[in-house]
């Protein structure tokens, strides 16, 4: 497995010729260190503990010996008819036997057997398929330096731009990437699937979900002379998620001026049928933003940040008034609110000698039940893993369960948001403090938890308000569309979509956004824009994954609704 070390190695030596390749591109040396490693990382990070020359280590970039192949040469006697076919075999049989030398393994084995010789050649990998169209490169061993494979690979990856429509953009996310990356791999990119496409070996991941997570893993090592990495190693137990994006584009200072619930954001000049069909955000009265185009229609085109979230759209023009011309729009981050804070989080405190089992109706108290499962990994693997034990241990859609199971008058979406946060280590709370215990603790005055009178139970309502006003401080930040919120999901993160209820009296609602697997995935559209994340919810109907209903959180039932997440 790659290491950390391995990354730094490979940036050490290689890191000007990369950003030299990828000038004027939306490609980053991040990108090609990740690709080098999904693609030949099983060679070089062993080669280069063993050989002290960067160029023998290169040259040793070998690899795929299977057969069985659909492709040319088929077999080697297909091989071996063509033109210094006799010279490819040699050549692939003498850097398998090189390879085998210093790496060992499986490998050592294979290199017994005098009629096998490798498939693809270089750190970023070409395979023999391209021999008749591209001799010059495998035998005058241009694959064997790092400059020769890099220079193929440029023109390779070109093309994936091309191909994805992505030629002309300055920068690319790192999903962006990794779909650029699995058309270098398998030549096209199926917008439906997401990262779950490409080269998948027998029980690993598929090539875009593995090149992903590499990609994650180079931005937590420095470039050469840089001060820190683009993204910290979080703690055990906590996923690598991407920083929130900021607002860069230029536009006319201005700020919300509503006396009336929350502005709008649009995503077209438009108002829809229902109204809050087209809704991406609420923005509340006093909110900067900036005006990139318009008015058009009674429309402003506009950007801003919100609790995290990047917003674009489209809002009323009628609701915007002109902002101050130095007005700065700040990207809040998690644990923002938390240097100066006495507002501590806050359980129900547990009954000697009772336990709260899953089996029992919902009570104020959160689950102590032995054996539980949690969040503690330090790869995606892991927390997905992870993840994917405490939907199961929670299994809401188990009748026996009781917890979870919804009655006539009453249904326990709160309650199951809060037993899965707590499991994987992110707080939601069951109860909260009151107004009169917050001012308390606001002075450091000691405050006694009693149900009723310091505390209160939450219910889907409140936790929206919760996570506007004191998510920062205990982990969370908003995310702008379904995409990031999936896309963080999968890398082992907390996702959540919150809904308020018009009428106060009235349940609002709330789920888990987890991580697809190979039976449950999330909907995407033509673009590859994530429509339908995969949900996990007790409500009037219980599922521990699903697509769930279309937009429900954009009913006109709902005031407002946001995606949250937590790392």
């Amino acid at each position: 497995m790659v290491t950390k070390d391995d990354i730094a190695w490979f940036k050490s030596n290689f890191f000007s010729k990369m950003t030299a390749a990828t000038k004027g591109t939306p490609l980053t040396v991040d990108f090609l260190t990740a690709l080098a490693c999904q693609e030949s990382g099983e060679i070089w990070p062993i080669a280069r503990k063993k050989l002290a020359s960067v160029d023998e280590v290169m040259a040793l970039c070998v690899g795929d010996t299977l057969d069985g192949r659909g492709a040319f040469p088929k077999t080697l006697g297909e091989l071996l008819s063509k033109p210094d076919g006799q010279r490819m075999f040699e050549m692939g049989r003498e850097a398998l036997v090189n390879m085998a030398n210093v790496v060992g393994g499986t490998y050592k084995k294979v290199a017994g057997n005098p009629k096998k010789y490798c498939h693809a050649f270089g750190v970023y990998q070409v395979d023999i398929q391209h021999f008749l169209k591209e001799p010059d490169y495998f035998l005058q061993r241009q694959w064997a330096t790092f400059d020769g494979s890099l220079r193929r690979a440029m023109g390779v990856l070109q093309f994936a731009l091309k191909k994805r429509g992505f030629e002309g953009r300055s920068s690319l996310s790192d999903f962006e990437l990794a779909t650029v990356g699995i058309v270098y791999n398998t030549g096209g990119y199926k917008e439906s699937k997401g990262l779950e496409q490409g080269f998948q070996p027998e029980g690993g991941k598929h090539y875009g979900q593995a090149l992903f997570d590499l990609i994650r893993l180079a931005h937590t090592v420095p470039d050469p002379g840089a001060d820190a990495p683009l993204l910290e190693t979080p703690a055990a137990g906590q996923a690598l998620i991407a920083a929130p994006s900021p607002v860069t584009r230029d536009g006319t200072p201005m700020k919300v001026a509503i006396t009336d619930g929350m502005l709008r954001v649009r995503s077209e000049p438009r108002i829809s049928d229902p109204p809050q069909a087209n809704v991406v955000a609420h923005l509340p009265d006093g909110h900067p933003v900036r005006a990139l185009a318009g008015p058009t229609r009674g429309f402003f085109q506009i950007e801003t940040s919100l609790n995290g979230a990047l917003v674009q759209g489209f809002s009323s023009a009628k609701f915007l008034v002109a902002g101050p011309s130095n007005q700065k729009i700040d990207v809040s981050r998690p644990a923002d609110a938390t240097a100066a804070s006495r507002v501590v989080e806050v359980n129900m405190p547990e009954k000697a000698g009772v336990v709260t089992r899953r089996k029992d109706r919902a009570t104020a108290r959160s689950l102590n039940e032995k054996g539980a499962p949690g969040r503690s990994g330090t790869t995606p693997d892991e927390l997905r893993a992870e993840l994917g034990a405490i939907v199961d241990y929670l299994d809401v859609e188990n009748p026996d369960f009781l917890r979870y199971q919804p009655t006539r008058t009453a249904t326990f979406c709160n309650i199951y948001a809060h037993d899965f946060c707590r499991l994987a280590g992110a707080y939601i709370p069951r109860v909260w403090w009151s107004g009169q215990a917050l001012m308390q603790l606001a002075q450091g005055k000691p405050v006694q938890p009693l149900l009723g009178n310091t505390l209160f139970e939450m219910r889907a309502n409140d936790l929206f308000r919760w996570l506007r006003d004191f998510g920062a401080g205990f982990g969370w930040r908003q995310t702008g569309t379904l995409t990031k919120l999936q896309t963080e999901a999968n890398q082992g993160a907390i996702g959540v979509i919150v809904a308020r209820r018009r009428e106060d009296g009235k349940s609002g609602h709330i789920v888990i956004v987890v991580p697809e697997t190979a039976d449950v995935t999330a909907k995407r559209d033509a673009t590859g824009e994530v429509v339908a994340p995969v949900q996990s919810q007790a409500g009037a109907t219980n599922f521990k994954r699903g697509r769930g209903r279309a937009n429900w959180w954009k009913g006109e039932e709902f005031a407002e609704s946001a995606f949250w997440l937590h790392a």
